[in-house]
């Protein structure tokens, strides 16, 4: 069998392939509550064989949404709400993931089909936001964030807690802390957007404080048996790269000491500069090296679509898991367009046994 077919098993949890489903918002909630978009999105990447099904960045507070549309966990109300999608996905053979977040000064933007820009100013749907520094990210996101004070590193902390709580409680069994794409717990780490001069800022140390002190308190109150993960950016492309990477190695190192499993690895984004070097499969040779500098198995994505690929990177030991984002909505039955690609044996039994059943008999015939 092709090593992306494997199990591979964490903590209390086994997961029946390497192939994951990244996180991809969806920006159809309602006031954080998700809809039957979602029911049917959800379920239907389960069935198409992915192992790990993470659902999207869902909001630990009002102020933590990227647009007015983003999915939430700050209520038992929308912590309920996905009951039915966790359970869906786990009748489907997989394991069901979250990813918590807050969009720190990225926040109060359009969604991406209606502009992706900040709301303007006046506008009731949208809202103050926040970040280590009163610095705007620029571009199309120009609104000045206030800076927090010590209560409000306290309260976002307090708020990630009580969302891995609920997270919990429906049922979730692999949680995502989201430390990437320069929303607010990238944002502390990264120089670009992080101006402070108390404890939280100036050296590496310091800026990665709020990550490892919001990483201590999930862990915590996040059961031992199931996955504590974290996606991070590890690299901004913006001319520091190696002293970037080196940093974040060492911080990566403090997560493992904090109690953290698995590390997805992922660009900072956090400045519209950055010369990113688009090309297939272009982080895992990083993510590769974040892995045996610190000892931590992880992933990474950002264009793996093809199965030799994805095959090769797990098989030469580069990745634990492939996370997919954009292939999996082209074909969420990928992971059986794979298997047929590699040769695998009965590739139907990629898929839940009634979808399986059919295949099967079909090929057969």
């Amino acid at each position: 069998m092709a090593s992306l077919f494997e199990p591979y098993a964490l903590k209390g949890v086994t997961l029946r392939n390497r192939i994951a489903v990244s996180p991809m918002c969806q920006y159809m909630a309602q006031e954080g509550v998700i809809t039957d978009w979602h029911g049917a999105h959800y379920a239907g990447l389960a069935r198409g064989g992915a192992s790990l099904v993470t659902v999207e960045a869902t909001a630990v507070s009002p102020e933590g949404r990227i647009t007015p549309g983003d999915a939430g966990i700050w209520t038992d109300a929308q912590a309920d709400a996905w009951r039915p999608v966790v359970s869906a996905i786990k009748q489907a053979g997989a394991v069901p993931g979250i990813q918590i977040a807050h969009a720190g000064r990225k926040a109060s933007a359009n969604r991406p089909w209606e502009g992706d820009d900040h709301i303007p100013d006046g506008d009731p749907r949208g809202w103050q936001t926040i970040a280590p520094s009163a610095v705007a990210f620029g571009g199309d996101l120009p609104k000045v964030p206030l800076a927090m004070t010590a209560d409000d590193i306290a309260r976002v902390r307090a708020d990630f807690v009580a969302a891995a709580r609920r997270a919990d409680a429906v049922g979730f069994e692999w949680l995502v802390l989201h430390f990437a794409h320069g929303y607010l717990g990238q944002s502390f780490f990264s120089p670009h957007s992080n101006q402070r001069t108390d404890e939280y800022g100036g050296s590496a140390e310091n800026r990665g404080r709020f990550l490892l002190e919001t990483l201590a308190a999930v862990r915590a109150v996040w059961p031992d048996n199931k996955p504590l993960t974290a996606r991070f950016g590890v690299i901004e492309f913006d001319g520091r790269d190696e002293e970037m990477l080196a940093e974040s190695i060492g911080l990566v190192k403090r997560f493992k000491q904090e109690g953290l499993d698995f590390i997805d690895v992922s660009i900072g984004f956090s400045t519209p500069h950055a010369a990113i070097p688009w090309g297939a499969h272009f982080m895992a040779p990083i993510a590769e090296r974040v892995r045996r500098e610190t000892g931590l198995p992880g992933s990474t994505s950002w264009f793996i679509s093809q199965p030799d690929q994805a095959n090769t990177l797990i098989a030469d030991g580069t990745l634990e898991l492939v996370m997919l984002g954009r292939p999996l909505l082209d074909n969420p039955h990928w992971p059986y367009a794979a298997a047929l690609k590699l040769g695998v044996d009965r590739p139907a039994w990629t898929l839940p046994a009634p979808y399986a059943h059919w295949l099967e008999r079909y090929r057969a015939a």
